[in-house]
């Protein structure tokens, strides 16, 4: 059990959508203090190679928001696709309070399946004689 963990215990116990929580709770709730390193908005990201606790609210389905560094509180917000319905790729969040999506529901599907060959210059035209139809 990490130093971290009762954060996710806690975040996976709540039932509603939203959970607002100031940093004395957070810090209350782990048995210490959280580090200085608080007061950097890069801290609260959602990017999980950031630091430790991100990785334990994103286990337990959430995604940091709201956060206020002067005021010391967030919003933990359950993130799309657990329990609940999700958005697919490229969806907006218009699209979500509408209820329609303004792509189709295919866009994306075939993401991180190109794979390019090393040293391909892509800027290099594919037929090096394509030009000379305009020569004449």
């Amino acid at each position: 059990m990490g130093k971290y963990s009762p954060l996710c215990s806690y975040l996976m116990s709540q039932a509603g959508e939203r959970v607002p929580m100031s940093f004395g709770d957070i810090e209350k709730l782990l048995g210490e203090k959280l580090p200085a390193s608080k007061r950097y908005p890069a801290w609260w990201s959602n990017n999980p190679s950031n630091n430790p606790m991100t990785k334990e609210w994103l286990a337990a389905g959430f995604q940091t928001e709201s956060v206020n560094i002067a005021g010391e509180k967030l919003v933990f917000r359950r993130a799309e696709g657990h329990l609940g319905g999700s958005k697919g790729f490229g969806e907006s969040a218009q699209a979500g309070i509408s209820g329609k999506s303004s792509r189709h529901p295919i866009f994306g599907c075939m993401k991180g399946t190109l794979t390019l060959i090393p040293d391909v210059d892509l800027t290099e035209p594919a037929d090096p004689d394509w030009g000379k139809v305009y020569e004449d």
